[in-house]
């Protein structure tokens, strides 16, 4: 199954509604950890999932999350 990179963008005073959203929403995500820049002033949260389609990722996330997400495939690789 491919993996996808989640990206969303909120504005700073969405922070709230951003985590607020995932109350009503049943997802895997939840009560998980992941990367955010919120605390730093860039206001944007990463996830790396697994899903069958770009589609099927973003329906991890809460419509108003989803909304402002990309979903990119992505794959592990060795820098040499």
């Amino acid at each position: 199954m491919p993996t996808f990179l989640l990206h969303h963008v909120h504005e700073p005073g969405e922070c709230g509604a951003v985590f607020a959203s995932f109350t009503g929403h049943e997802s895997p995500l939840r009560h998980r950890t992941t990367m955010s820049s919120c605390r730093y002033g860039g206001h944007a949260i990463w996830w790396a999932v697994t899903a069958g389609s770009p589609e099927a990722a973003l329906a991890l996330l809460p419509a108003y999350v989803a909304r402002r997400t990309t979903a990119s495939a992505v794959a592990r690789v060795e820098i040499p």
